[in-house]
């Protein structure tokens, strides 16, 4: 049953919908895995990195709100829900225990970088079938990717380079 009726043609509200809601679990187990790992942080580092963790979960649980209630709009029940979450979360997590700073600075660089792989196709996907949609997503791109960026320089240089 379909409590709001979108203003998009069948075809493009299915790719625009699953989009909307491969990106929300995105979010909201980014949220999970950044206080995760700022409740279990250690080392030299640890207040920065810490603070910085933060932003990335203020970052994920807005966006997250975003994208929940556009999906909403096009008459997409957004879905949220802890299982859904955790039978579709793709993104790496975190260890269990305490966590070394460097680990938490190279698990945040891996997990953004695949978010914002994922975000890529999804704009690419969205590009027909609903550009508003498509414009959210190029947004959270961008601010995942400055996020991505200051985790990156904090274990430069590299310890692989």
């Amino acid at each position: 049953m379909t409590m709001v009726r979108s203003t998009l043609p069948e075809s493009a509200l299915r790719v625009t919908g699953d989009a909307l809601q491969e990106t929300l679990v995105d979010l909201l187990g980014l949220s999970l895995i950044g206080k995760q790992a700022h409740w279990n942080i250690v080392g030299p580092r640890f207040r920065s990195i810490h603070l910085q963790l933060d932003e990335v979960v203020s970052t994920a649980r807005s966006y997250a709100d975003q994208v929940a209630e556009r999906a909403a709009a096009l008459g997409v029940a957004p879905d949220g829900r802890p299982e859904t979450v955790a039978a579709r979360f793709a993104l790496p997590g975190t260890k269990e225990g305490w966590l070394r700073d460097n680990d938490v600075v190279r698990l945040l660089v891996e997990a953004l970088t695949t978010a914002i792989g994922r975000l890529r196709e999804r704009i690419e996907a969205t590009e027909e079938a609903d550009k508003v949609s498509q414009d959210l997503l190029i947004s959270l791109t961008a601010e995942l990717e400055k996020q991505r960026w200051m985790f990156e320089a904090e274990n430069w240089p590299r310890e692989d380079a």
